[in-house]
């Protein structure tokens, strides 16, 4: 529905959704100015220092967004677990070590749930950090790391009471802390590819090294046709790699027979003495071991070819077949 203007308005009708929009870019402007970074890198120096987990507590909504955060976390190679305050209090507190690091969420920084399980956090030796809108409260003031944000908006809410706004901040929060922490740790895709096997995401940064076969067909340069034919037939991928001294030198597929083929009646040759240097392409496009299987798919795509090479220091090492990239999930 297009937000309605009264004659002269040179804005758009101030609409609920608007107003959300706009508590939550003030207070995103806002944490842009007031971002303290000496607080936030002496807090990654501590994490990295932790032989522990970062344990993540909230209660509400709050809570909510702290799972999101300690998933987030755990995901990008730190672990991570949720503590719900209650549960803590009634035994779940065990599951916490003194090697952990608590990071608490409470807009208001005075949950009554959270005030009852900062003591016991604080006796077990934790180090504790908050993300808090109140850098006055009991929250903000027995912790040792503050992660303060402003509403100079408000929550956006029309009943000026459902946490809005100060949702978004705290989600925001929890992803600049992790970005942090990736690039201080070193974390790479390969972490992350290790980190994530299943879906459609896991599929997309298998590496080509875990999808190839190492069983394929290879001809020396010298091979007539019936022999190239004949490891083609016997490999049952459509295809021959043709290698000289264990380097590649050249590829044959069935269209690269076909148009030697048609080559050879002309010139007068005849194609049961054609040789698999003759029918090959040489230099032909290869992948390098260990890129991802995507980068792959994307080659194959742009070449419009059906297989690659996989070659290692400059040896082939593999097959990797468009086949494979489907039954993967990949493409």
């Amino acid at each position: 529905m297009t937000p309605v203007k009264r004659d002269g308005d040179s804005q758009p009708e101030a609409t609920p959704g608007r107003v959300v929009l706009s508590a939550a870019r003030r207070a995103i402007e806002a944490l842009e100015i007031s971002l303290d970074q000496s607080v936030l890198d002496d807090w990654l120096l501590a994490l990295g220092k932790s032989k522990g987990r970062l344990v993540l507590s909230g209660i509400g909504k709050s809570g909510l967004v702290a799972q999101k955060i300690s998933a987030t976390f755990a995901s990008t190679g730190c672990p991570s677990f949720f503590l719900h305050p209650a549960d803590a209090l009634h035994g779940d507190l065990g599951m916490v070590t003194e090697d952990d690091i608590a990071l608490l969420l409470s807009n208001s920084g005075e949950s009554e749930e959270i005030l009852r399980l900062l003591p016991a956090l604080l006796r077990e030796g934790l180090p504790v950090a908050c993300i808090t809108s109140n850098p006055n409260s009991r929250l903000a003031i027995a912790a040792r790391w503050v992660f303060t944000y402003e509403l100079p908006g408000g929550e956006g809410c029309p009943l000026k009471h459902a946490p809005m706004a100060s949702t978004t901040m705290q989600i925001i929060w929890g992803d600049l802390l992790a970005a942090e922490r990736i690039v201080a740790s070193g974390f790479t895709i390969d972490g992350f590819a290790k980190n994530h096997p299943g879906g459609s995401l896991g599929a997309k940064l298998i590496k080509t090294n875990e999808l190839m076969h190492i069983n394929f067909p290879c001809v020396p340069p010298d091979n007539n046709l019936l022999q190239v034919l004949a490891a083609m037939t016997a490999g049952k991928f459509g295809m021959a790699a043709v290698t000289e001294s264990e380097k590649l030198v050249g590829v044959i597929s069935d269209g690269d027979i076909r148009r030697a083929l048609e080559r050879a009646n002309p010139e007068g040759i005849n194609p049961l003495e054609l040789r698999a240097n003759q029918i090959m392409t040489s230099k032909p496009t290869v992948i390098v071991s260990g890129l991802q299987a995507i980068e792959a798919a994307k080659i194959m795509e742009t070449k419009k070819i059906t297989f690659l090479i996989v070659i290692e220091e400059g040896k082939p090492v593999g097959l990797l077949h468009i086949h494979d990239l489907l039954e993967a999930g990949v493409i």
